[in-house]
This record gives structure tokens, sequence and C-alpha cells, in this order.
């Protein structure tokens, strides 16, 4: 199967419960792939991160219903950092309570951020056991990669439970890498019967999404990003390289802005040389941000090192994409909860997130004797995030209509229960293919629901360590095109003097389908069993689990969208 997104490797699942447990339902045991080497010496040092436990969480949640909703008198009036951290700061009680117990361990190496909310303490591992009671710090590898991990659930007092959300820097293993010759080889085989097809360029992505040579960048204070993790890098050269073989036809720039992190040696990873490549050829002429993580702390977790950095910059790009998840059933839901907060504390902030919805299409998760579940991906299926699936096109040798892409992520989760901006939408789904829905215990019907749009994922160019490679596929290709089409929107925004369009799916909602190409055709990968019979859902006029509301009609979408 092609996969292009890459997952946070789900680990296998534990069964202890107890009170003093912060993450009680986090799997905790080693995935497969990775080698135990043995418990660390009690002198190496960790770095752990604290996330203490906020206030107000609910009028974050309010305050970002209204500054998203277009209907709305706060609409755009978006929050500073200084303003969501004088609204979600702990109390001082829990910041007295934290530091005191961490100090009584003789840890004094902590760094907290702008919202007071993480601490990122270093200590060794003999303490840090001592401190998060049960923990037991082994080293483990793979394919040359060494990594910290606990090998077992951690436990704090309860005096100390009710202060913390979660401690990262324990559990949740790095994926393995990604192979761009294997990750198409798939679908070659599948296309070569019909022919040869030249592939998705930025050229195309401009013809049929309808930008014309016209539209580019011109705002001073916009910006976009690509995050990346797990020791994948892009390289200047490629992209340089990239726009001159493909940026012909468009003013471009060549250049990355700002890199946030450390760029790592080696080789070019097909990731990051692929967001990279195409938010900023269709976000053209727009600075882009690099935020990429190369693995220093090796017990850290780098996605949740993201999120820090987020609650620490007052100046941040205003449209982030990320090509990253997990199985929600691998994560515990003190964790995703927490890094719902995050994502809140952003769109009230004005950003717009969006992740590519996965490239499994349903997923499938064996229960056992015969029985499976349909297995939702996380960040996906978080209600603040814009999450985008993936097309193909019906003819592969032509600029035609879209259908669904066989791997294009969705479904509903099991975690998050269905938002109010997209309640009608998902009924109105529910209602209209209700014969041909899968059995109902295979998902959860009142979950959020997603993606919420797409884009072209299949046959891609990408120049990768000086070479044009092509056929590279997955959501990791359509979320930086959709990415960088909504930066083009908020550059027209700010010259109008608008506010940028921040968290988009309250608005995108109300849109009903208009301004997007509308995907009907296709259903994407699901279990393979009787009942279901490799099928997950499929495509259908309006909103769909497959594509969403379809793919962006550039224009049409501009227009609407700078409507105030």
């Amino acid at each position: 199967m092609n996969t292009l997104l890459t997952f946070f490797i789900p680990l296998l699942s534990s069964s202890l419960v107890w009170s003093g447990y912060l993450e009680n339902n986090q799997d905790v045991l080693k995935p497969e792939g990775w080698t135990h080497v043995g418990q660390v010496d009690p002198t190496e040092e960790l770095e752990l991160t604290f996330a203490l436990k906020q206030q107000n969480v609910h009028l974050l949640e309010e305050r970002l219903r209204l500054v998203s909703d277009p209907d709305s008198a706060q609409y755009g009036k978006y929050l500073h950092l200084e303003e969501v951290a004088s609204l979600v700061h702990p109390s001082e009680l829990t910041q007295k309570v934290v530091h005191h117990w961490l100090q009584s361990h003789g840890i004094k190496n902590c760094q907290t951020v702008h919202t007071q909310d993480f601490l990122q303490c270093t200590m060794t591992a003999e303490v840090a056991e001592t401190l998060l009671s049960g923990s037991k710090f082994h080293r483990y590898t793979r394919d040359g990669q060494s990594v910290v991990r606990s090998s077992a659930p951690y436990s704090v007092h309860d005096d100390i439970h009710q202060h913390l959300d979660f401690v990262g820097g324990l559990h949740r293993f790095p994926p393995k890498g990604l192979d761009p010759n294997k990750a198409s080889s798939d679908r070659k085989q599948k296309q070569s019967k019909v022919g040869i097809h030249l592939g998705v360029t930025p050229a195309i992505l401009r013809a049929r999404y309808n930008l014309s040579a016209s539209d580019v960048g011109t705002a001073q204070n916009n910006s976009q990003a690509v995050a990346q993790f797990l020791e994948q890098y892009y390289s200047p050269a490629d992209l340089a390289d990239f726009m001159t073989m493909f940026g012909r036809s468009f003013k471009h720039l060549s250049q990355v802005d700002r890199v946030v992190g450390t760029q790592g040696k080696g080789k070019t990873g097909i990731e990051a040389s692929l967001d990279v490549e195409y938010i900023m050829s269709t976000g053209a002429n727009i600075s882009t941000w690099v935020f990429t993580n190369p693995g220093r702390h090796e017990s850290q977790e780098p996605f949740l090192q993201w999120m820090v950095l987020l609650s620490n910059m007052s100046d941040l790009p205003w449209v982030h994409t990320i090509s990253y998840g997990d199985d929600e059933d691998s994560l515990s839901t003190a964790y995703m909860m927490r890094i719902n907060t995050e994502f809140m504390k952003a769109g009230v902030r004005g950003i717009s997130l969006l992740f590519a919805s996965g490239d499994s299409g349903a997923g499938c998760k064996h229960l056992g004797k015969g029985q499976n579940c349909f297995r939702p991906s996380f960040p996906a299926s978080s209600p603040y995030v814009t999450t985008v699936g993936g097309t193909s096109f019906k003819n592969p040798f032509k600029l035609t209509y879209e259908v669904t892409d066989y791997i294009s992520g969705g479904g509903f989760s099991n975690v998050f229960k269905m938002p109010e901006y997209q309640a009608s939408a998902v009924d109105g789904y529910l209602k209209t293919v209700a014969a041909a829905l899968p059995p109902r215990a295979y998902f959860n019907i009142t979950g959020r629901a997603y993606p919420d749009m797409a884009a072209l994922s299949d046959n891609y160019w990408v120049v990768m360590n000086r070479v044009p490679v092509p056929w590279v596929s997955g959501t990791s290709a359509s979320t930086p095109v959709v990415g960088g089409m909504l930066s083009l929107i908020n550059d027209q925004r700010l010259r109008k003097g608008l506010p940028v369009l921040g968290f988009l799916n309250p608005r995108l909602y109300k849109l009903k389908g208009q301004a997007l190409f509308d995907v009907t055709e296709g259903c994407h990968l699901g279990c393979l069993d009787e009942q279901v019979q490799g099928h997950g859902f499929c495509a259908a006029p309006s909103w769909d689990p497959v594509t969403g509301w379809g793919t962006p009609n550039y224009p049409e979408l501009l227009a609407v969208l700078l409507a105030e």
C-alpha cells in the first residue's frame, strides 16, 4: 500500500488502570521492529515535559468558537500570545505544587514557556524513576536510531495528579522511516497497465484548481509553515532545483525564510521535500518557515516538542501544515485532550492548522475472533484542526475531474464527540447513504467526522537528493497544497485589512460545499473481512468521510472567503 503519511508507531495495549496513573490507557510495550538494548544507566540524563493543568479551558473553547464563526461579532478578533497566557496559565497553586515537587527531588534544571503550562526538565534516569513511580527507562534501537522510553506505566502521588495532565518523554515511539520507492510501488504497478502518466506538478495543480500566474503572495506580513519531525530534513538545493524545474510559470521563492530547530545531516527525507516544495509552489512567493526536530533529546517526543514551541513563540506563520499522525487507540485520552487544548490555543491566535487525514482509508483494528472495527487517526480526528483527504484524477492521463483516492484517511473519532459545526453535514451524509453504510459496529456514529476537504494526493513529482522522483503519493501531498491556497487567501485578506482565516472549519461548513469541486465517486480502504470486504466509506454528494466537502476551486473559494 502507498503510504506517505508518517505515523507515530502505536504501542501495544496495556490494561493497567490505576487512579494514580496520569495516562491510564496509554500503550506501553515496545512496537515491532525495535530492539531492547537494556536498562539505561541510572546517571544518564533525560529530558521530560510536564504538562501542567490549565485554567479556563472551557472559556478558551468558547472564545475559539466566537472568533471562528463568521456570524459572530467576535469573528477574526484573535488573541495575542500574552492574552492566551493570561487566560489558560496554570493556577498559582498548581505551579507552586509542581515546582515544589520537582525541587524536592533535586530537579532544578527546568524551562517553562510563555503560557507557563509546560515545564521541560532535565534529570537523571534514577531521579526520573523515583519521581514517576513505576517507570523503568530502557534503551531501544532500530536502524541506527536510539531512543529511551519507559517500559512500564508511570504514576504520581494523588497530591500531584490533580495538577498535571501528563508527562511527555516516557512513551510514544518514533515511526519507521519512509522509503520513497516503496511508498509509490503499489500505485505504480496498479497504473502501469493503462500507460504512462506524466504526474502531478505545480502546473497541473494550478490548472486543476484554477490558479492563474498572478495568484501569488505579495503581502509583507504573511507567512506559512510546515512541521517536520523524526529526522526528516529538506534540502535547500533540492528546493532550488524543484523551483527551477517546475516553477517557471509563476513568481515564487526558492529559499525557506526561517528554520526553527536544527536541520540534521544525512539524506533528504521525501516527506520534508514534498511538504516544502508544494506549499511553496501553491502558496507561491509567500514567506515559508520549516519547523524541524532532529531528535537532539532522544527521550523527547518530537510532536510534543513542536506543540511546546507554539506556546512559546509570539510571532508565528498563519498557516501550518502537518503530515503526521497516529492511531487514536495507541494514545492516552489525557494526552489527546491536552493536545486538543493546544490546538485551541493556536486557533484563538488566528493560526490555521491543517493535518493530513492518513493513508490507510478508514483503517482497521482487529478485535479478535473475526471481529474488526475501523481505526481513526489523531490528530486528524481532532475537532479543532482542518483535516485534508486525498483524491485522484478520474483519467490518469488527463486533467479531469477527481475521484476518491482509495488511501484517503477518513472516518469517525472514537474519542471526540461530533462538533456542532459539522452535525448537519454529517447527518445529511448518513441519511443519504444509509443503505450502503458499513455496519454500525465498525464506527462511532456520534464521533467527530473527518476529513473536512481534500486535494490531489496521487502521483506527484518531487526533487530529492538532486533527483526528480515520480509517483509520490499520499495525503502528505494534498495537505500542503491546500495549505498553500489558504495562505494565498490570507494574503488577499491581509491586503484588504481583514483578519486571517484562522480555524477554518466553522466557516467551511457554513459554505456547504460552495466553491469546492464535489467528489462523488470512489471508496477508500477498510477491513479485509466478510462484513465490509476491504471497503470503508464511499464518496457521496456534498460532505463525506472520504474527501470532506471536496477540492478547492481557488478563484471561487477566494471570492467567498474574502467576504467579511
